[in-house]
């Protein structure tokens, strides 16, 4: 990995903005990491001896991370402002942020973070700097695998909390694609005592059978402690991938979220809006004790 000077492109500016603070070289599969831009976030005296919450989401391209995100920034500004006489989902206003639209084609290239952190209270009423980062899906048509893994065990080290969005159930994939990302990251974090990650969110999206498992995170419990369960008849190979998965990280949990209806999936001008349409979305807090 080498670094870079990016600021013409990634520099703050007077308004919040995505800061590209690592980007991805299609033709040399090479990332280069903009110091500058990332210093500029991370030296804001404003934000000095904070406890700091990241916020990442990652999993495979064309899975609605970077819309999601966008959510995320709906609410945490809700929250930061303390404004409890409207409804931080329900804004008719069109949904902005990190870069998202409807498609099959890739849109986010590297690491993103918001420029803005969020300064808000946590359960113990002390201030935390939350600060949202987009990366780069993994498996499109320009990215090897090594290249997909870098992202993933980047993002996955940095984060708070990593957020593994994934479509329609948990599958055995999904825990082999996992175990190949975070062992990357292991390899890096190979002298760090405990376990070398802290917490991993499966965001199941389109779940379809709520008769099974009910949405939220309830129902993700209940699929969750399915699909890692260990027992004696269980092949040694899945049974390995299980607990390396249990021991990567401190805490792992399950959501499971609805599919947001036809007219929204099938419409190419859709931009978030939530009037007038069918969108079930349920609200997501992150707690992180840090």
């Amino acid at each position: 990995m080498s670094e870079t000077n990016l600021s013409t492109t990634t520099t703050t500016t007077k308004y919040p903005c995505p800061l590209r603070i690592l980007s991805f070289n299609e033709e040399d599969h090479t990332h280069e990491l903009d110091e500058n831009a990332l210093a500029e976030l991370l030296l804001d005296p404003r934000y000095a001896d904070k406890k700091v919450a990241l916020v990442s989401v990652a999993g495979a391209f064309r899975k609605g991370k970077s819309f999601i995100l966008n959510f995320f920034l709906r609410y945490l500004t809700w929250r930061e402002e303390g404004d409890e006489s409207t409804d931080w989902l329900t804004s008719a206003d069109k949904l902005e942020g990190f870069s998202w639209r409807g498609g099959a084609d890739r849109d986010t290239n590297g690491m993103l973070i918001w420029s803005r952190p969020f300064l808000i209270k946590d359960r113990n009423n002390e201030d935390v700097v939350v600060l949202l980062m987009d990366t780069q899906g993994a498996f499109d048509t320009l990215s090897t695998v090594k290249d997909c893994a870098t992202i993933f065990a980047l993002s996955t080290m940095l984060s708070s909390v990593q957020i593994y969005n994934i479509s329609q159930n948990i599958q055995e994939d999904d825990l082999q694609h996992l175990q190949l990302f975070t062992e990357y990251g292991k390899l890096a974090l190979e002298e760090s005592s405990g376990k070398p990650f802290q917490q991993l969110l499966f965001l199941v999206r389109d779940w379809s059978y709520p008769y099974d498992a009910d949405y939220g995170f309830l129902g993700g419990e209940q699929i969750l402690s399915k699909r890692i369960e260990v027992h004696e008849k269980m092949h040694p190979e899945l049974r390995q991938l299980r607990e390396q998965i249990r021991t990567s990280f401190d805490e792992i949990s399950c959501f499971l979220m609805p599919h947001p209806g036809l007219k929204v999936a099938q419409n190419p001008v859709f931009r978030g809006e939530l009037e007038g349409c069918f969108f079930f979305f349920l609200n997501i807090t992150f707690t992180c004790d840090i």
